[in-house]
């Protein structure tokens, strides 16, 4: 059994079509074990509960944005290891920076594509 078989993702934007872009490129890649979520604090909650390897999230939503679920994710001693990939149409030096000293794994560059989704992930896991 590969990696893409068993990789649990949790996917949080705020945005329906963002959410639908992901996934569709996630089915592409042949990852099927995923989840979505709009809200940050919801998913927060739900990968405290059941963690999963790698989560792909939004920066810019309300309530809590991508930077401030990867603190929260840090912060936790279950969920501290989880791989963190954020998705932004503009990746600041500033956003970068900040990033990096929070833990951040991975960045994608919106818009992106399906071959850059699996080359970023990989990065983080390791070949699907």
């Amino acid at each position: 059994m590969s990696l893409r078989d068993t990789i649990r993702i949790m996917i949080v934007d705020d945005m329906s079509v963002s959410r639908a872009l992901i996934t569709q490129s996630l089915e592409e890649i042949g990852i099927t074990k995923y989840q979505t979520e709009n809200d940050a604090k919801a998913a927060l909650g739900k990968i405290v509960a059941a963690p999963v390897h790698l989560v792909l999230c939004d920066m810019n939503m309300p309530g809590m944005n991508g930077l401030e679920l990867l603190h929260a994710l840090r912060t936790n001693k279950t969920t501290a290891r989880i791989g963190f990939i954020l998705i932004t149409g503009q990746p600041t030096p500033e956003l970068l920076r900040i990033g990096q000293e929070l833990g951040l794994n991975n960045l994608i560059r919106k818009p992106f594509t399906t071959a850059t989704m699996k080359a970023s992930i990989e990065r983080v896991v390791g070949p699907l």
